[in-house]
């Protein structure tokens, strides 16, 4: 906090150009990501700290507690938050908010996080940046679904959400959102059904992101109402793609790996090859279990559900 600002004019648009790298990359390209994230803090280290300075250290934050150091991540959310008061810029104010706060839901109680989505998206939108504003309210509606809101609130947010992102024609986060809608109606009990648009079925082909909500929500949903063949076809392809997607960490990960877990130890009982779903539902286990030390009002009754 203390280190020298940047004043090179070559630096800071370097920096500018990076930190704009980062977050596209994050989704097509997310084993280059670390590397981006490195140039960052190690040019904010060699030539001082910049606007874009706040962005490398949360992704750096991001990065680490993906890789199971929650405590780790978290410090260097703090870090980039204090370093956005001290030298960031309406610039950076949004995505810093939106990654970190993604981390520090593992830590913090996630009802009261949810309304720091609504301060990044009230950053993006005073900046101008849309995909920030868009990000910050996909992940608020999807936090909501997690956190047990209520589930006319969460419909009703996504759908001022969606609309959002049709005017602004962002059409890759609007599918993704529309799954997730298409889970709440079903939770809901209603034949109502989000308007699809005709490209979103390329988005689906194509994007491994919207390709992992798609088949998580048909998994999740097909558990629920308990539709056998449903679920196991479906929790295959979302095991085939989920590794490819997002270098970061985001909260809704473990909502993933506790439901994969009770649909792995579910299969287990229920089909011949129930020794792979053990070994499967085991490793959401461990994953709980570790999260658990960082949270456990959010994650210990999740593990011993599954123990």
């Amino acid at each position: 906090l203390n280190s020298k600002q940047m004043i090179d004019p070559t630096m800071i648009i370097a920096m500018k150009f990076l930190g704009k790298m980062e977050l596209g990359m994050t989704q097509i390209m997310p084993k280059s990501v670390a590397r981006v994230t490195q140039r960052i803090i190690q040019l904010s280290l060699l030539h001082g700290m910049s606007p874009v300075s706040p962005i490398g250290f949360v992704h750096l934050g991001s990065y680490i507690a993906k890789f199971g150091d929650i405590s780790g991540g978290y410090h260097y959310v703090k870090l980039a938050r204090s370093l956005l008061d001290k030298v960031g810029s309406r610039e950076s104010a949004a995505e810093v908010i939106c990654i970190g706060t993604q981390i520090v839901a593992y830590v913090e109680p996630v009802q009261a996080v949810l309304e720091y989505h609504d301060d990044g998206y009230a950053a993006a939108m005073a900046y101008g940046d849309v995909i920030q504003a868009a990000l910050n309210s996909i992940l608020n509606c999807t936090m909501s679904s997690i956190a047990g809101v209520n589930l006319q609130t969460t419909h009703e947010k996504c759908t001022k959400a969606i609309k959002f992102m049709e005017d602004k024609k962002l059409v890759i986060f609007m599918t993704q959102l529309q799954y997730i809608q298409h889970s709440v109606f079903k939770l809901i009990g209603t034949d109502e059904e989000p308007k699809f648009v005709s490209e979103g079925q390329n988005i689906l082909a194509t994007n491994n992101s919207v390709k992992t909500t798609y088949y998580f929500q048909k998994t999740y949903i097909g558990f629920i109402f308990r539709s056998y063949d449903g679920t196991k076809e479906n929790i295959g392809k979302y095991l085939a793609c989920i590794g490819n997607t997002w270098a970061n960490l985001f909260f809704h990960h473990s909502f993933h790996a506790f439901y994969i877990g009770l649909i792995s130890f579910w299969l287990a009982r229920k089909s011949r090859d129930g020794n792979q779903w053990i070994e499967r539902g085991k490793l959401s286990k461990l994953a709980l279990k570790k999260w658990a030390e960082s949270s456990s009002w959010t994650f210990e009754n999740k593990w011993y559900l599954l123990e």
